[in-house]
């Protein structure tokens, strides 16, 4: 037999395949082990005392350098200890669980966000990525499309929320991000007493929010024709369906005027977002 000719009495084939099957499962293993990463370990029990991994176990921790300085650590072991303000509706494990006070405030259900960093997101450059127009000078409203500021907010109850005050944009998506809404004081013993400023800017996510022609019926003028009060002259408004105008006088704020952070964007897109549940107390079946 020549030398090096192992064809000769190795089926070469089933061999690769072999080895492409052990290769196979070690990357399932290896990836499923870091999948854990996040959202790990799990809780189980009323108590939330019992831990859960799995098999395999969770990955030891590893630390990722951050794009602007910094570092981070993930999986690192810790359980989420944070209150969890709403009881299970049944005794076994898994039944869904009921909201024991403001659910779009307390965070639970669709109203829970993820304990992002307390820090604005930065663009590639290391700038703060979403600002108001009031910052980002070289940005600028299309011609051809309505300027929101200076629009009334109409919410899912028909009510007049505030006022839109300014613009946020994103500077790597070139888009609007948010409405910055002013909201005005409901009564005199809500105004600051030290002469600080009677209404509050909060920040209304743009994807939940409709730039709409004003309702002719609140728009009506009955010394002008039915034809000329439902023309497009009429004036633009900003309508949300998510939640009503009281609403507004709970949503979360910002440390800074004039940057948001990661987690207050999760507190902000969670707290209008879940208001399709809880705002109207839409929890129940129609029928």
């Amino acid at each position: 037999m020549p030398t090096g000719a192992i064809t000769e009495y190795i089926n070469v084939a089933q061999v690769v395949l072999y080895v492409f099957w052990v290769f196979f499962f070690f990357l399932i293993l290896y990836l499923h082990r870091e999948n854990k990463r996040e959202g790990y370990p799990l809780e189980t029990g009323s108590d939330r005392r019992g831990l859960v991994q799995g098999f395999p176990a969770m990955p030891p921790p590893k630390i990722y350098d951050l794009p602007h300085g910094g570092t981070a650590t993930v999986s690192d072991g810790k359980a989420d200890r944070r209150e969890v303000k709403a009881v299970p509706t049944g005794p076994w494990p898994g039944a869904p669980l009921e909201p024991t006070g403001n659910p779009m405030v307390d965070g639970v259900g669709p109203a829970a966000w993820a304990e992002r960093a307390d820090e604005p997101d930065r663009t590639f450059e290391g700038h703060v990525k979403i600002v108001p127009l009031r910052v980002a000078e070289d940005f600028q409203i299309a011609g051809r499309d309505p300027d929101p500021r200076g629009m009334r907010v109409i919410a899912a109850d028909g009510k007049i929320a505030g006022t839109v005050h300014d613009v946020w944009v994103d500077r790597s998506e070139m888009m609007i991000r948010y409405l910055e809404v002013e909201v005005p004081k409901q009564s005199a013993a809500d105004a600051p007493a030290d002469g600080g400023p009677a209404a509050r800017n909060v920040l209304l996510p743009m994807m939940l929010a409709q730039v709409k022609r004003m309702s002719g019926r609140i728009n009506a003028d009955p010394s002008v024709p039915l034809n000329q009060r439902l023309m497009d002259g009429r004036p633009f408004e900003i309508r949300v369906a998510s939640v009503c105008a009281h609403h507004f006088e709970e949503a979360p704020l910002r440390k800074q005027p004039d940057q948001v952070t990661l987690l207050e964007e999760d507190q902000t897109m969670a707290y209008f977002g879940s208001g399709h549940l809880y705002a109207m107390d839409r929890r129940e079946p129609l029928i």
